[in-house]
C-alpha cells in the first residue's frame, strides 16, 4: 500500500495561532512523518489537505507559495515510487528522505533506457498501437547503438557528440535511410522533453538536434490498375478476401488501423460513421461509392462482416501476391539517401504494394478524377498541407500529361 497524507500539526499552534503541516508516507507497512518545511497555516485556512484563500480582509496567507511546496513535496515523492516500481525495486525510508531533502538516491539517478520503459508505459493509453510500437522500434535501435558502440548512454551523453556517433552509426553500419534516421531523432527529442519535464535531467542540448526529412515517391494504383485488381477472379478464397479489404482501403481512404477495426454498427446506407483511431476524431463521416458498397454486401451476413480483417503483415505479403497475379508489374524506380549516398531500386511494382498504399491510391485518384480538394481533405482528415500538396502535384502532372498525350494526337 501507498499513501500520502498532508496533516496539521494542530498542537504545535505558536503564539501567533499558526501551525507546521505533517507529511505522511504510508508504504509497505512502513510509516514515514516529516513536517513541511518554511510553511506554517493558520487552522481556519486548512481545508481538504491544502490551505484555502483567506478572505480579502485578512493578511494574505501565501496558499499559493504553500499549496506548491505541498504539491512539490508530494510529486516528488510519487515520482520515486512509480520509478521503484518499474525497476522492481523496493523503496527504502532513508531513499524517500533523501529525495525531499534534495539529495540523490540509486533511484532517482534515472538509468535512462528505464525511463524510456516509462514513457512507453505513460503513451500506452492515449497513443495508438502502431505508434507504441513505433517507440518501440526507436528504443530498439537506440540499445543495439549504446551495446554496439559500448556507448554508456545517460541523460547527459545526449549532445553533439552522441549525434555524431549515432548518425555514423545508423548511416556507415546500419544503412539506414535519412527518413528513418530523422524518425529516430525525432523520438530522442520527444522523450528528453518528457524526461526534463518530470526532472529526470536537466541537459537541454538535445534542442539543438535537426531531424530530416525527405519527399519520397508517392506509389499508388493507377485506376486501371485498381480495377483491375477489383474485377479479378481469383482461385483462393484467401487472396480474394485480401484484395477486397485492400481495395475497401483503395475505395475509402481508410488507414489499415481503421480498416481492421470496422464493425457492422459503423456502416450505414451510403457512408460510415466511426471513431478514428489515429486522429481520435469522433463520428467521422466517410462516403461510399458503388465499389465499396459492392465489397460490403459481399460480407453481409457472414462471420466476415462487415469486411475480412488480417494484420498488416500478412497484408502486405499476400496483396503483392494479389498484385502479381494480377500482372500489375510495370518496373517502378525509388530513390533513397543514406547520408549523401543515393540508392537507386527498380523493382516491379507489386513489389512496392504494401497496405499504406490504399490511402495513397484513394487521394490520389479521387484528385485525379476531379474531387474537389477541400472535400477529400474532409473525407481522409488530412491536417498536414504540406503532405496533401504531394498528392496534388501528381493529379496535375497526370492531368498535363494527359492533355498532351490526347492534343498531340491531333
Amino acid at each position: 500500500m501507498f499513501k500520502i497524507s498532508f496533516i496539521l500539526r494542530s498542537d504545535k499552534i505558536n503564539l501567533d495561532g499558526y501551525a507546521p503541516i505533517r507529511m505522511v508516507i504510508s508504504i509497505d507497512g512502513k510509516r514515514i512523518k516529516r513536517v513541511v518545511p518554511n510553511v506554517k497555516v493558520r487552522p481556519t485556512d486548512w481545508f481538504n489537505k491544502r490551505i484555502k484563500p483567506n478572505l480579502k480582509g485578512d493578511p494574505y496567507n501565501y496558499h499559493i507559495e504553500y499549496n506548491l511546496i505541498l504539491d512539490s513535496q508530494e510529486s516528488k515523492v510519487k515520482d520515486l515510487y512509480r520509478h521503484s516500481l518499474l525497476a522492481d525495486q523496493s523503496l527504502e525510508p532513508q531513499e524517500i528522505l533523501d529525495v525531499l531533502d534534495g539529495r540523490q538516491t540509486s533511484l532517482n539517478n534515472h538509468d535512462i533506457f528505464n525511463a524510456m520503459d516509462e514513457f512507453i508505459a505513460s503513451h500506452r493509453a492515449i497513443r495508438a498501437k502502431g505508434t507504441i510500437n513505433k517507440y518501440r522500434a526507436c528504443i530498439n535501435f537506440l540499445k543495439n547503438f549504446n551495446s554496439t558502440k559500448k556507448y554508456k548512454l545517460d541523460f547527459n551523453k545526449i549532445d553533439h557528440k552522441f549525434l555524431e556517433a549515432f548518425r555514423d552509426y545508423a548511416y556507415l553500419e546500419r544503412n539506414t535511410v535519412n527518413n528513418y534516421y530523422g524518425k529516430l531523432i525525432a523520438f530522442v527529442k520527444t522523450f528528453m522533453n518528457w524526461a526534463y519535464d518530470r526532472g529526470y535531467h536537466r541537459n537541454l542540448q538535445f534542442k539543438k538536434f535537426k531531424s530530416i526529412s525527405e519527399d519520397i515517391e508517392v506509389i499508388y494504383l493507377t485506376m486501371d490498375e485498381l480495377m483491375k485488381l477489383y474485377n479479378f477472379q481469383f482461385d483462393s478464397k484467401r487472396l480474394s478476401q485480401v484484395r477486397d479489404l485492400y481495395c475497401f482501403g483503395c475505395f475509402t481512404g481508410l488507414r489499415l488501423s481503421d480498416l481492421i477495426s470496422l464493425k457492422p454498427s459503423n456502416v450505414y446506407k451510403d457512408h460510415l460513421k466511426m471513431t478514428v483511431q489515429k486522429t481520435r476524431s469522433l463520428d467521422h463521416k466517410v462516403p461510399l461509392n458503388k465499389m465499396a458498397i459492392n465489397i460490403l454486401a459481399k460480407y453481409k451476413g457472414t462471420l466476415r462482416e462487415p469486411i475480412p480483417k488480417i494484420s498488416g503483415q500478412k497484408l502486405n505479403k499476400y496483396i503483392q501476391e494479389c498484385c502479381e497475379l494480377v500482372g500489375i508489374n510495370r518496373p517502378t524506380t525509388i530513390t533513397r539517401y543514406i547520408g549523401n549516398r543515393r540508392i537507386d531500386k527498380t523493382l516491379p511494382k507489386f513489389k512496392l504494394i504494401t497496405s499504406h498504399t490504399a490511402r495513397k491510391t484513394f487521394v490520389t485518384n479521387s484528385l485525379i478524377l476531379g474531387m474537389n480538394e477541400r472535400v477529400l481533405k474532409n473525407i481522409t482528415g488530412h491536417n498536414d498541407d504540406a503532405s496533401f500538396r504531394k498528392y496534388v502535384k501528381i493529379a496535375e502532372d497526370f492531368k498535363q500529361n494527359e492533355m498532351t498525350k490526347t492534343w498531340d494526337k491531333m
